[in-house]
């Protein structure tokens, strides 16, 4: 296990004197594990209806992320994963209740249930009026268990906001409850898991995932789901776990809801934005306005890789509160959707030729060797992406099979003339190879270009123009050979093409010494300390490992080698 703590027992304790280190908001309760809001006023009739939650710790940003005006007063820790005690409960419930009384909202759990429950008696035999709200959003149990017997997860936070709004709102107790749970029953929620996550004082995964496996349906405590099913593509697990959802909540054309997807901990940006993207898709395609929608880790496990999403019904009341103003830390905004907003970008038109000149006989060649080296970077895309992974950023092979796709969509008369040709694929690549990659190559394509357009195109003409096509990746990039880049194959290969062609030999000649040079500059590259680009943070770790730039430059110089003629 490797984890950023300092003991397993005091990570709850020194989480949370972090978390409220940076929310002026919020005020650790002495010697508890709770958070409470930091302007509650001393007067107890001077206090509106005080709203409060908890649950084991884990779930970061919740539940302390939830304190603050128009939310949460209070929040209650427990260990990881473990329901706070009734003690912990009835200290937050004192310190942040007044005679407008309290409302708890709990999520579905036993000991959070027992816990928050008995907290709520002892509260009420003191005198403070306190209600109690159970969510349970889990649709995944719906053929297992009774409705009331299911699972709260991520849904619980949109019941929070709802809840804290009314009180702030001035709402009695009664009717804090009653929205509370009128929320809570419009709600559904359903998760997926990639993989387990570790709970630090067990030091172990909770369960173990395949490699081509997921869990769907399940808890936030590292428990796994209701079933285990091989792994899917992203648009086909968001339809599996909402059309649960809308079935189990009989959502359908005409309702309008709030969207939230949630991140259980360990799934990037990325993956979360391409979860909403599809779940807004499936809920337009059934007639659902999504009124408000949220995306990020809201209610999280630990470290756990996966997402939950759900679902809640709302009208024009609910939509108020929910757009209520709060300064709880982590809640995420007014969570407004924006459908179909795009912006057409102008793009370069191919330069106009009158009356489309017949291509040049040499041009039929020039075509088939692009096409020859969009195969080969289609055929290396695997390898590229592991060696640029080594010592990179991993993205080169999916860069270049983007290049392969740009070459082959070239319309018929780009391939006109060389000079034509050359500019017409550094365009391309250009606009369609990401990263570093691009820039060379179309610089590359456009200085040689240039050269091809005012000389006759043989042999010479050709080896010049690869010549300096080179010297001008090495100018763009300031790369010189021995700094472990593409510039250490490419070189050696405009060395021996312009001594091949100077001594009398043929193109296809020269072009096979031109390989022969590429290839063994870039098996050197192995053995070379980078000094440009990301592989150089990496130093001599490098080492060992062929620079992946140079062994691209090899694939589709190759590829130009096994044309014949």
């Amino acid at each position: 296990m490797k984890k950023l703590v300092n003991a397993p027992r005091a990570v709850v304790q020194e989480m949370l004197e972090g978390f409220v280190a940076l929310a002026p908001g919020q005020a650790l309760l002495e010697g508890e594990t709770v958070v409470v809001r930091a302007d509650v006023p001393a007067a107890l009739g001077a206090r509106k209806v005080a709203v409060l939650s908890g649950g084991g710790s884990g779930h970061e940003p919740a539940h302390a992320g939830y304190v603050g005006t128009g939310m949460l007063h209070a929040a209650v820790a427990g260990d990881v994963f473990t329901s706070p005690s009734t003690d912990a409960v009835l200290a937050a419930i004192r310190a942040v209740a007044g005679t407008a009384g309290a409302l708890l909202i709990v999520k579905n759990y036993t000991g959070d249930r027992l816990n928050f429950g008995l907290a709520a008696e002892l509260a009420r035999a003191e005198g403070i009026p306190t209600e109690v709200v159970v969510v349970a959003d889990d649709v995944a149990l719906r053929d297992t268990v009774a409705p009331e017997r299911r699972r709260g997860i991520a849904g619980v936070v949109l019941v929070h906001k709802i809840a804290g709004a009314a009180a702030a709102a001035g709402a009695s107790l009664a009717e804090v409850a009653r929205e509370a749970t009128e929320a809570a029953a419009m709600l559904g929620s359903m998760g997926v898991a990639l993989g387990p996550c570790t709970v630090p004082a067990a030091g172990r995964p909770g369960f173990t995932l395949g490699e081509g496996e997921v869990e769907l349906g399940l808890g936030i405590h590292g428990e796994q789901g209701v079933r285990r099913v091989a792994m899917q593509l992203a648009d086909a697990l968001v339809d599996t776990l909402l059309s649960a959802i809308v079935e189990d909540r009989k959502v359908g054309r005409g309702d309008r809801v709030a969207l939230m997807v949630n991140g259980l901990g360990g799934t990037p940006p990325m993956e979360l934005a391409i979860v909403m993207r599809r779940a807004l898709a499936f809920l337009g395609e059934r007639g659902v306005k999504v009124e408000r929608a949220w995306q990020g880790t809201f209610l999280s496990a630990l470290e756990m890789p996966g997402c939950s999403l759900t679902l809640l019904k709302v009208d024009d009341a609910r939509l108020a509160r929910l757009d209520a103003p709060t300064e709880a830390p982590a809640w995420p905004g007014r969570g407004q959707v924006v459908l179909d907003r795009k912006v057409v970008a102008t793009r370069e038109a191919l330069p106009t030729v009158e009356g489309h000149p017949k291509p040049q006989p040499v041009m039929a060649r020039v075509r088939e060797a692009a096409l020859a080296v969009a195969d080969a970077w289609d055929a290396a895309e695997a390898r590229l992406t592991e060696l640029d992974s080594q010592a990179g950023d991993g993205d080169l092979g999916l860069s270049l099979a983007r290049g392969a796709a740009a070459i082959r969509a070239l319309p018929e008369r780009a391939w006109a003339m060389p000079s034509g040709a050359l500019t017409e694929l550094g365009q391309a690549l250009r606009r369609n190879i990401g990263g570093s990659s691009g820039p060379f190559y179309a610089t590359a394509l456009l200085r040689a270009a240039r050269y091809l357009a005012s000389k006759p195109v043989d042999a010479a003409a050709w080896a010049k123009a690869f010549e300096v096509g080179v010297e001008a990746v090495s100018e763009l990039g300031g790369a010189r050979p021995g700094d472990r880049t593409m510039v250490d194959a490419l070189h050696p290969a405009a060395v021996a093409l312009t001594r091949a062609v100077r001594e009398g030999r043929s193109l296809a000649e020269g072009w096979t010494e031109a390989t022969r040079a590429a290839e063994q500059g870039a098996e050197a590259t192995a053995s070379m300390s980078p000094r440009l680009g990301r592989a150089s943070y990496l130093g001599d770790r490098a080492k060992g490992i062929p620079d992946a730039g140079a062994v691209a430059v090899v694939i589709w110089m190759k590829a130009l080698s096994g044309l014949r003629g």
